[in-house]
C-alpha cells in the first residue's frame, strides 16, 4: 500500500490540478454524461483561469493527495456559514483507486474543515456516480436531490452531507 500525504495547494498548483482532472474525469463520467458535456464541463471548471478563480475569488481550499511523493488527487472545499462546508470536488488517479487513498483523502479533508470550525460537511455526486456508495460507506447520508443547469446540460445530484 502507498504512503499518502496531502499538501494545501495554491494557484501554482492549478498544473497539477488540471492534469489530475484530465485523468479522472473521462473514466469517471463516461458512462454517465456525453462526451460532449465531459468537454463543456471541463472548459467551465477545469480551466487554468476557472480554477485560479475558485482558489483566488471563491476562496476554495484546494487540497492536494500524493501517493508515494507523487500528485495523485485532489479535493477542494470551501466555507458555506459558520458550521458547514462544501466539498466541491474530490477525485482521484484510476491508479490510485481501491489502494485506500480515496479514504485517506476523504478523512484528511474532514480533519481540515473540522479545524476550521465546521460541524457538517455537505457535497453533491452525480445520481449515476457509484462514488456514492463510497460516501455512504464514509458516513455521508443523502439529504436530497439536486438538478443543477450547467450550460446547456444538467448535472443530476444527490446531495449528501456527514455530521463531523
Amino acid at each position: 500500500m502507498p504512503s499518502f500525504t496531502i499538501e494545501l495547494a495554491s494557484v501554482g498548483d492549478v498544473p497539477v490540478i488540471i492534469d489530475i482532472h484530465q485523468k479522472t474525469w473521462e473514466p469517471t463520467y463516461r458512462e454517465i454524461i456525453t462526451p460532449e458535456q465531459i468537454e463543456f464541463m471541463s472548459e467551465k471548471f477545469y480551466s487554468e483561469e476557472a480554477l485560479s478563480n475558485s482558489i483566488l475569488i471563491d476562496k476554495h481550499q484546494f487540497i492536494l493527495l500524493y501517493a508515494d511523493g507523487v500528485a495523485s488527487g485532489f479535493a477542494s472545499v470551501s466555507q458555506l456559514n459558520s458550521s458547514a462546508y462544501k466539498l466541491h470536488k474530490i477525485y482521484v488517479l484510476p491508479s490510485c483507486q481501491g489502494t485506500g487513498a480515496g479514504r485517506f483523502l476523504i478523512t484528511e479533508v474532514e480533519n481540515y474543515v473540522r479545524e476550521q470550525g465546521a460541524q457538517i460537511l455537505l457535497l453533491n455526486v452525480n445520481r449515476y456516480n457509484r462514488a456514492r456508495y463510497f460516501y455512504e460507506k464514509m458516513n455521508y447520508r443523502v439529504i436530497r436531490e439536486e438538478d443543477i443547469p450547467v450550460g446547456p446540460y444538467w448535472m443530476n445530484d444527490f446531495v449528501l452531507e456527514k455530521n463531523l
